[in-house]
């Protein structure tokens, strides 16, 4: 997979640009605010229909514009094909795919990217949603079913802590008045059911995956593992039936009317990094933790590879200057003559030895070709 060309209309600070594309790695750069990342973020809005860096589509539009539009041109196991997104201050966005109107559900799975920027280091010392959505995001590339029922899990979770929350405080003569929430509750079990389900068999891909990714980068030193983690279970034994899960919804509904929240399924489920028996998020060195982190987006790229046969796009921003020296090669080593990749820098100093590389610098909403 590879991106031909990008045209950009008031988006962020370009106002109206179109750039083309080498096959192998284009080095963006710039000042800080020179609008780099922006073109990432473009192509990212290609891949998903929305940004990695705001839920605003209003941030992503030029100053006093009403409305934005991005087209990528891509080359999909060698068929061209073209996204067209118009984005609007006001409304809905318009996503066209080879000029055929599209919902952002349909445009996920099209354009394979993996993006790696700085917060992503923090991806093991942060917060269970980041790494739930890690997850989700890799596995909804390679799968639009799996999208599909996340969106209405994350819906339907919606609604029914809008119930807890309407009969907040509400009893009868006997104590606390029931809720209706049959309906839900058995909505929500079947489709956390899948959700774990998938959430599981793609983690032993990636396992299988990001051990031997680790073992590279770490000269064989050491292995890594992630692990599944649900809080409302007991023993590190895992939930993943449909029965099991109604059944442990029905029970915490005490527990739930009391916090006005659901606390079971799989929007609280989380993972943990391992170096042996080794917790990293709890003894793992920030160097232990960055490595885990690499391997793990090196493993994506071939998760999605594996998936559907052939390399994503991968977006680098600004992570570089994030990497001690050995871990930089390791990554450029990887990626040469594999995989297309942007790489956002605001020193060029560690490409230009490499072969096959475009620069192209950015700034003021204007790009030009070619080294400074």
């Amino acid at each position: 997979m590879r991106i031909d060309s990008l045209q950009l209309f008031q988006f962020r600070n370009y106002k109206d640009v179109q750039i083309q594309f080498n096959p192998e790695i284009i080095v963006l750069h710039g000042t800080n605010g020179a609008g780099k990342t922006n073109i990432l973020e473009s192509i990212y809005v290609g891949t998903i229909g929305k940004s990695h860096r705001t839920n605003d589509t209003s941030d992503m539009l030029m100053f006093n514009a009403e409305e934005a539009g991005i087209v990528v041109k891509f080359e999909k196991k060698d068929t061209p094909q073209k996204v067209n997104i118009k984005l609007f201050r006001q409304g809905a966005k318009d996503i066209r795919l080879n000029d055929t109107k599209i919902s952002q559900k349909e445009l996920i799975g099209t354009l394979n990217t993996v993006i790696f920027c700085p917060e992503d280091l923090q991806l093991i010392k942060g917060t269970p949603s980041g790494r739930r959505r890690f997850l989700d995001m890799e596995i909804s590339q390679t799968s639009a079913t799996y999208y599909h029922q996340l969106m209405q899990y994350n819906r339907l979770l919606q609604q029914r802590n809008a119930v807890l929350k309407e009969y907040r405080g509400k009893n009868n003569i006997r104590g606390k008045q029931n809720i209706p929430l049959e309906e839900w509750d058995l909505q929500l079990a079947d489709m956390a059911s899948f959700i774990v389900k998938k959430r599981l068999e793609s983690l032993k891909k990636i396992n299988l995956l990001i051990d031997l990714m680790n073992r590279k980068l770490t000269g064989g030193l050491e292995n890594l593992t992630i692990g599944y983690e649900q809080p409302y279970m007991d023993n590190g034994s895992l939930e993943y039936t449909k029965e099991g899960f109604y059944e442990r919804i029905k029970a915490a509904l005490p527990q739930d009317r009391h916090r006005l929240s659901t606390s079971v399924g799989p929007h609280r489920d989380d993972l943990r990094f391992f170096s042996d028996a080794m917790d990293l998020k709890k003894f793992g060195s920030q160097g232990q933790q960055r490595t885990a982190v690499l391997s793990l987006k090196l493993s994506e790229l071939e998760f999605i590879k594996s998936e559907v046969g052939e390399y994503p796009v991968l977006l680098l921003d600004d992570v570089l200057s994030e990497l001690d020296e050995s871990r930089r090669v390791n990554l450029l080593q990887f990626i040469h003559k594999r995989i297309q990749t942007f790489i956002t820098t605001t020193d060029i100093h560690d490409f230009k030895d490499l072969k096959s590389v475009q620069f192209i610098s950015c700034e003021g909403g204007n790009v030009q070709y070619g080294q400074p």
